[in-house]
């Protein structure tokens, strides 16, 4: 079923982006280029969000670091 679910929404975006990009391309080509690029499009973007996804760890990981520090230098070095 998503190998249907694929064909089916590739040529709708393979439809849209040709006429978007005013491309004269008969149906077959139409469909292979949405579907290639919906497969394309789904790489970059899991890339995209693993990528963030570790950045937000690391920025959070340096938050929490910093809050430490901050509770250590208030709380414990004052002493």
């Amino acid at each position: 079923m998503p190998i249907v679910l694929l064909i089916v929404i590739g040529a709708a975006a393979g439809f849209i982006a040709t006429r978007l990009m005013k491309v004269d391309a008969d149906m077959p080509t139409t469909i292979a280029i949405g579907v290639f690029g919906a497969l394309l499009g789904g790489l970059v973007l899991r890339v995209l969000l693993t990528v963030t996804g570790w950045m937000a760890g690391f920025v959070g990981a340096v938050l929490g670091a910093m809050l430490l520090i901050w509770l250590w230098r208030t709380y414990v070095a004052r002493r």
